[in-house]
């Protein structure tokens, strides 16, 4: 079965978001971590805290991102769960990603996306 069109598409979307996001971690370690630097003691072990979780939650984002677009671009049944995953999240980052993020949920649950995942692997 042929690979329908706008995989590619949501895989470079899915690409993008990860270049996007480290770019955000990037910014949260050069930027965010030095001030607290300045801080008193709770004060800072809180900021630590809640940026560490916050650079934590943008790794991961960007491991599900490019796994997703790796896993799409191979035509896995496991990419197109992570990028259904992806696109769930991105449905918080609004405007941008709420519409991106639903028109990819729904091309990924349509019928011809979904019968291409389901179809055996062609071999030889």
């Amino acid at each position: 079965m042929k690979k329908p069109d706008l995989l590619i598409l949501i895989a470079i979307w899915e690409f993008v978001t990860a270049f996007l996001a480290t770019i955000g971690i990037a910014v949260l370690a050069a930027f965010a971590f030095p001030p607290t630097t300045h801080m008193w003691n709770i004060s800072r072990a809180g900021a630590i805290f809640s940026m560490s979780l916050g650079a934590l939650a943008l790794v991961l984002f960007v491991a599900l991102a490019i796994a997703a677009g790796i896993g799409l671009l191979l035509g896995k049944a496991w990419g197109r769960t992570m990028a259904i995953v992806h696109s769930a999240l991105s449905l918080l980052n609004i405007p941008i990603g709420t519409i991106i993020g639903a028109l990819a949920l729904a091309y990924l649950f349509s019928a011809n996306v979904k019968a291409y995942f389901e179809a055996p692997p062609k071999t030889g």
